[in-house]
Order: structure tokens, then sequence, then C-alpha cells
């Protein structure tokens, strides 16, 4: 099995700091909290997107064998599937552990956004859509990709944006208690989560302000380990992945009861690999909301409802913090904030401390197992972790 031994997170309201010193602090902190030397570290992999876009840097892998001494012939990767990097990254890693190459190994995922401007930052993002093909004329791609997902959610099943506000409410709320969210100081005047013009402006489509993740710089990283190795540490119990075509309209011409079905395969990958029966056996889900309507999409992928009735379970206050099966009590990416190529990383780093009650004032009473869901494109790549509490 194995086992995530430690991990840290940047403050993700912090900029200005560039991607080497990033992954220094990231790194050199997952040591410290895992209590692994540096020189036990056999294998490290990246997780990022754009670095080439945003600070004209590639080639990561070898700022990480910078950060110490003990890493300057360590092997190295950087791993890319648009905002599902990093979990690309912990697959990759876990995959070297489980083949027996190597008993410990370092994931970190690392990104820097808010160096240039909004529509420039869009443009840099849109990379992970396919160029010339779709979104062409939307000034920001993203919100305008998933505002045709909610389009197509409302056509099949119905859609109220008041479920969408309520999404954001919930997350922006947790992300309050959050000592390393990117809008833990912000405040909500009353109507802002509502189809109000001026507190909540269109960005693309019915999606509005605060229906959008932000443009964030930070890093997350874990230290994972077999039992070769040893040590103690949350157990990831199991995992799913799957890739669906590139175009949005290409995954929604497909016309099943679920509207991604690649999707809905990977939660069931994850359920039956970590033998758990559905959402009934998890305490705490973290779940990519990088917009909303994601986050009402997964719910329903997740298990929670029958497809296309996500709404049950945020009118039932399922998803809320001391709700009987808690969403994003991190605050999510909404709340929390989204470094692209971290954000996969930053997920398991927070199950794994969910199930080892250190999450602080973020902590879900009586966590034992956690999910994550982290998405790549437009639902294009999908990626899973059930992560469980470290045997007594």
């Amino acid at each position: 099995m194995i086992r995530v031994l430690g991990g840290y997170q940047t403050d993700f309201a912090r900029s200005g700091v560039g991607l080497f010193d990033l992954l220094h602090e990231s790194c050199l902190g997952a040591l410290a909290a895992a209590g692994v030397p540096a020189e036990d570290v056999q294998v490290a992999h990246v997780g990022n997107l754009a670095g080439e876009l945003f600070a004209g840097q590639a080639h990561l892998g070898g700022m990480v064998a910078a950060v110490h001494p003990a890493w300057a012939m360590l092997p190295t990767s950087r791993h890319e599937a648009a905002c599902a990097s990093g979990s690309m990254a912990v697959l990759a890693a876990m995959a070297d552990l489980e083949a027996g190459r190597y008993d410990v190994a370092l994931v970190v995922g690392v990104e820097v956004m808010r160096n240039v401007g909004a529509k420039e930052a869009a443009r840099n993002l849109g990379c992970a859509a396919w160029a010339g093909r779709e979104a062409t004329s939307a000034d920001y791609p993203w919100p305008a990709l998933f505002a045709e997902i909610a389009e197509e959610v409302d056509a099949r099943y119905g859609l109220s944006h008041e479920h969408l506000a309520r999404i954001a409410d919930v997350n922006h709320g947790n992300a309050l208690r959050n000592p390393l969210a990117q809008t833990r100081s912000w405040t909500f005047p009353d109507g802002c989560f509502d189809e109000d013009d001026e507190l909540n402006p269109v960005v693309e489509g019915r999606l509005r302000k605060y229906d959008c993740g932000r443009i964030t710089d930070g890093a997350a990283a874990v230290v994972l380990a077999s039992d070769r190795y040893g040590g103690r540490g949350p157990v990831i119990s199991g995992w799913g992945h799957r890739t669906a075509p590139m175009l949005l309209k290409d995954k929604l011409a497909v016309r099943e009861p679920y509207l991604f079905p690649h999707l809905r395969q990977a939660v069931l990958d994850t359920y039956r690999r970590a033998g758990l029966d559905g959402p009934a056996a998890v305490d705490v889900i973290e779940t990519h909301d990088c917009f909303t309507i994601t986050e009402y999409v997964a719910l329903d992928h997740l298990g929670l409802t029958p497809p296309g009735e996500s709404w049950r379970a945020i009118e039932a206050g399922v998803i809320d913090f001391d709700g009987s099966l808690p969403v994003n009590p991190s605050g999510g990416l909404i709340g929390l904030g989204h470094p692209v190529g971290a954000t996969g990383v930053r997920m398991l780093h927070d199950a794994a401390r969910q199930v080892s009650g250190t999450a602080g004032p973020c902590q879900v009473p009586g966590a034992r197992t956690a999910l994550t869901l982290n998405i790549g494109g437009s639902c294009t790549t999908v990626a899973l972790f059930a992560v469980t509490a470290a045997d007594d």
C-alpha cells in the first residue's frame, strides 16, 4: 500500500513569488511535516500546466533537483493534464512505488499565474482547450466552456441558479476558516451570490463572478512511501483515472444517464479499488469546483444523488460543513484557490489531513475516509483518490 507520510501547502493568498521559491518552500515543508530526511527521497514528480506561458520556464524537474544538495542526481519528471496535472504526478509516483522501483517519492505541484493580467492569464489557460477549435471567440475560454456545460445540464435535467449560488456560498464560507485560503479575508455582501448584475456580474453565459474560481499562485507537496520504507500515515486505498475526447462538443454528444460517463466510470473504479460501498462509506470530499457548475456535476457522478439531481444534495444540506457528507471543507478551488498544477496535490494533502485529524479549523469531526476528484479541461481528464486513516 501507498501511504501519505506528510505534506505542505503554501499560502494561496500570496503572490509575487517565483516558481523555484514556491517549489523550495513546499518541498522542504513536506519533508518536515513527514519527518523524512531529504536523503531518503528517491524520486520526484512535478505537476504543472503552464510554466512556459506564465513564467517562460519549462523543465521544472531540474528546479526540484536544485532544492536540496541531496537531490543533485534525483530522478524527476514533470506531468501535465491541464487542471489535473497534480493528480497525474501523484499517479506516476504511486506507479513507481508499486512497481518497486523506489520506496519514497516526493510529489509537488506548482503554478504561477498572477504575474499577468486577467485576459492574458485566460488566454494562457486556454491552451488546455483545443486551440482554434473551441471557445475561439470567448474573452475567457474556460468560463465560456463551463457555461456550455451549464446549458447542457439545464437542457437535460433542469438547472436553477439558486443551487449554483449555494455551492458558491458554502465554499466561500468554508474558505473563511482556512488560514491558507486565497479568499479568507474577503467579505461577501448580502445577495452577492444571487443573479445580481452589480454584485455578481456575468462572466460568460450563465456563469457569474462568484461562480468562478480565482487565478492563484501556489504550490503543494506530499511525501509518499511504500510499506517497504515504513512510517505511519493515511493510505491511498483507491484511485480512478479516465480521459475523454478533448472537444467539449464530442463529450456532450454522448447520451447516457450521466452527463460524463467516463467520469462516472472513474468514480466507480475508485470505489471498487478502495473497497468502498459508494458515498455512504465516505466522510468528506474534496472535489473540483473551478466553477460552481463543476461541483454541481460532480455531486451526482460521485453518487450523492441519481443522475441530474445534484440539487437534492444541495437543498438537503448534505454538502454543508456540518452536513452528512461535507464537500470542500478547505474552501475548494473557488474559495481556497486554484494554482492549476498544484490543485490535485493540494486535494490529496487536505484529504490526508482530514483522515489524520490534523486539518485544524477545516477539520470534519470523525473523518476516517476521504475522496478527491480532480478534473482537467472540460472534464476531459478525471482523476480520483480515496484516502483512509492509518491503521490504529
